[in-house]
């Protein structure tokens, strides 16, 4: 539980000095009266921290509280001179219901002179003698208008709790006027407990104590505190009602039941009607009239709904009055009208002042008194009734009867409180004009409005506006950076400045918040490319200049055809995209590429495209590919692109003529059998074609296989390439007699030749 005994707090020593007083005085008294109020509370906080059930409230101790908050400021004023209460000032404090502190002499003058004008109206009015007056002359609180006797005038300057006379001053930790003890008053309630607290002004606090207390209804038994011990169970109450039929729904409370209003129908009481009514309401009346004949046979009963046995004797019977009941008639019969008298009425009004003037009549007298009457105040006067005299506070006028003697002090008490209300204090009225408001230690509730909000350090509560924030800004530029000022956004709307008494001229109150100023432009310094993007042509700029400029670099953005690059010197781009990801960055005023395009072609494809240098992928080739069959007895011709887009596979077949290789073996002279193929013909060594084969001399020729010539042409030393085509098959025969006749007939014919030649 949290008192304003814990805020910072003045000195009462202080307060015998009007001047300011410096910082460090008013923190040194500050704490030293955090230690004071601490041990005027340890006790009570000590025995009320064992538990949380009902535990009191800040409350209990208000007015404690406003008695130090009003010392811490130095503005405890006695209420009768209007003059500030020092530590060293006796006084007397009122111990019946306002519980305020007066100058001990002030307040014996105010009560002498009330008892004296007391004792001297008593004697005045009533038959007692003055000593008698004397004795039972009252004076009154100045405040709350308790009333004491004459021997209760204060003589003795006491301590709050009456057991020290004259408590000492000197003792800064000791509250002011306080004897340091600890209180031991009985407290209220007549509970049989004693105030725990040190000697204190104002109430003693409820009963902290634990005691075993019933709730409301009875049910439950619980340990409570006994200045609390009254509680609710929330259960249901159950008790039986009025009624005796039904039980009380109401939750546990105080006091007695509600009515029943369980709804029923009922009869009245004469039983002639019957209506649905609420349980409370159904002992009823009906407006019928009884007119049941009454004992004396003459009359009916003229009474509104009763019990049938409640008709009674006729009342016109036996002695009877007039009217106005001055003159009586006997032994008249009840059907006789009883005259009237003639004489006034007499009978008391409704003022309860004066009486019918009227003569004796039948019926109720006149509702309105319609007397004319003067009243004459005590002070002579017939005019006024109050005495309306300014009292010493200025603000007011004196609002008793009109009276003899001084008014008595204003009794409006002006609370002054800080900004948000929490800690407050009150002072007589007339005295607030000069007061200071008292420090709050609650943290001002006013939430920031700049950027930083709960990061802001919390502060006090204040009058005025809030202290400016003092973190670094931060606000992030579209850049990325962060301002690296203070704080300057905006600020929320300042609380009024404290002033109790408005002076003619109002000051205009700011009901709105005060915006902030805009961060400045970005002081950073960073690197910035030039409008080309060229690799290390950066310049170290201020982040906000956005001034573009030129390097003596080549553009070298790629044109629009994607194989070129720009050759201009450094200028601006239209579009400053990326070529990282494969994008091309379209210029503003590149060269426009005229070359043919140099793309080179899928793989196989070596002529050129026909068109300008182009972006996208060149056109299908249509130029003729002329390739010749496999043997070279013939020339295809394919597209192009039809041919490069074959396979290996599909390649060789689609060149390939359909028929015989024509193509010469290797080791003899016969053509390749196969059909037109890629590559050396198969099994060369094999021929199955007939040759003739003959001796040396030729006279001798047969028939043999390719294959077999070859192998003989090799078993006889030669390479069967090496044979030219006359001499493939020559001399691989043995030559017989035949042979021999023959060679020799050839050389006699070459002799004979000769010879004649030589002839």
């Amino acid at each position: 539980m949290s008192i304003a005994a814990g805020a910072k707090q003045q000195s009462f020593t202080d307060s015998d000095s009007d001047s300011d007083h410096s910082q460090s005085g008013e923190s040194n008294s500050a704490r030293r009266h955090t230690d004071l109020s601490n041990s005027i509370f340890k006790s009570y906080f000590d025995l009320t921290a064992t538990t949380t059930s009902a535990s009191p409230s800040p409350h209990d101790l208000s007015k404690i509280q406003s008695f130090l908050n009003s010392s811490s400021s130095g503005a405890l004023s006695c209420l009768i001179c209007l003059e500030r209460i020092r530590p060293s000032d006796p006084t007397w404090s009122c111990g019946s219901l306002c519980f305020d502190v007066f100058h001990l002499l002030c307040i014996q003058s105010w009560a002498r002179q009330a008892s004296d004008l007391a004792a001297l109206r008593a004697s005045t009015r009533l038959p007692i003698t003055s000593q008698k007056a004397d004795e039972t002359a009252i004076w009154n609180c100045p405040k709350c208008r308790s009333a004491y006797s004459k021997s209760q005038i204060p003589r003795t300057y006491f301590c709050f709790c009456g057991k020290l006379e004259s408590p000492p001053n000197d003792n800064p930790w000791i509250l002011p006027h306080s004897c340091g003890e600890v209180c031991n008053r009985p407290l209220k309630n007549n509970c049989g407990h004693f105030c725990l607290l040190l000697c204190h002004p104002g109430p003693c606090p409820p009963c902290p104590k634990l005691v075993k207390a019933s709730c409301y209804c009875g049910k439950i038994e619980d340990v409570r505190r006994c200045g609390y011990k009254v509680y609710s169970c929330n259960s249901r109450c159950n008790k039986l009602l009025g009624c005796k039929s039904h039980k009380c729904k109401e939750i546990c409370h105080d006091g007695e039941c509600p009515p029943c209003h369980e709804r029923g129908v009922y009869r009245c009481l004469c039983g002639k009607k019957e209506e649905e009514k609420e349980c409370c309401e159904r002992d009823f009346r009906c407006e019928i009239p009884c007119k049941k004949p009454l004992s004396c046979g003459k009359h009916l009963c003229e009474k509104g709904c009763h019990s049938p046995e409640g008709c009674g004797g006729c009342p016109l019977q036996g002695k009877r009055t007039c009217p106005c009941g001055k003159r009586v008639h006997e032994g008249m019969a009840c059907d006789v009208a009883v005259p009237l008298c003639g004489d006034t009425c007499g009978k008391m009004l409704s003022c309860g002042f004066h009486k019918c003037h009227e003569r004796c009549h039948r019926g109720q007298c006149a509702e309105t008194c319609r007397m004319v009457v003067f009243k004459s105040c005590r002070c002579g006067s017939l005019k006024k009734e109050v005495c309306g005299k300014r009292l010493r506070c200025k603000n007011h006028k004196c609002p008793s009867p009109c009276h003899r003697g001084p008014c008595a002090p204003c009794p409006v008490m002006v609370p002054i409180s800080c900004a948000c209300g929490h800690t407050r204090f009150e002072v007589p009225c007339g005295t607030e004009k000069d007061q200071k408001p008292p420090k709050c230690r609650k943290l001002c509730e006013i939430p920031p409005l700049c950027r930083h909000g709960t990061y802001i350090k919390p502060h006090k509560c204040h009058y005025g506006a809030c202290p400016p924030c003092r973190l670094i800004c931060e606000e992030e530029y579209p850049c990325g950076h962060k301002c690296r000022l203070r704080c300057h956004g905006p600020m929320p709307p300042p609380k009024p400045e404290f002033m109790f008494k408005p002076t003619k001229k109002r000051p205009i109150h700011q009901s709105e918040s005060t915006p902030g100023s805009p961060c400045p432009p970005c002081p950073e310094l960073v690197w910035r490319s030039c409008v080309g993007q060229h690799y290390a042509a950066e310049r170290m700029m201020v982040c906000s200049n956005k001034t573009m400029f030129s390097c003596e670099n080549l553009c070298g953005n790629p044109l629009p055809c994607g194989n070129h690059h720009c050759t201009k010197t450094c200028h601006a781009l239209k579009f400053n995209t990326s070529n990282w990801l494969g994008k091309i960055a379209t210029s503003e005023s590149c060269e426009k590429c005229n070359l043919p395009c140099e793309k080179e072609r899928k793989p196989g494809c070596t002529h050129p495209c026909s068109l300008r240098c182009h972006p996208d992928d060149c056109p299908p080739c249509k130029a003729l590919v002329k390739r010749s069959c496999h043997c070279g007895s013939m020339v295809h011709a394919f597209d192009c692109i039809y041919y490069n887009s074959l396979s290996k596979k599909e390649q060789i077949y689609a060149r390939s003529c359909g028929g015989p290789c024509h193509r010469k073996l290797p080791n003899c002279t016969h053509l390749c059998p196969e059909t037109c193929h890629p590559g050396e013909c198969p099994s060369p060594d094999k021929c199955s074609k007939k040759v003739t084969v003959r001796c040396r001399c030729q006279t001798l020729k047969k028939e043999w296989l390719c294959k077999d010539v070859q192998e003989a042409h090799r078993a006889a030393g030669s390479d069967p390439k090496d044979v030219s085509k006359n001499h493939f098959g020559l001399g691989l025969l043995p030559c017989n007699s035949d042979c021999k006749a023959k060679i020799q007939v050839v050389e006699q014919e070459l002799h004979l030749r000769s010879s004649k030649d030589a002839e």
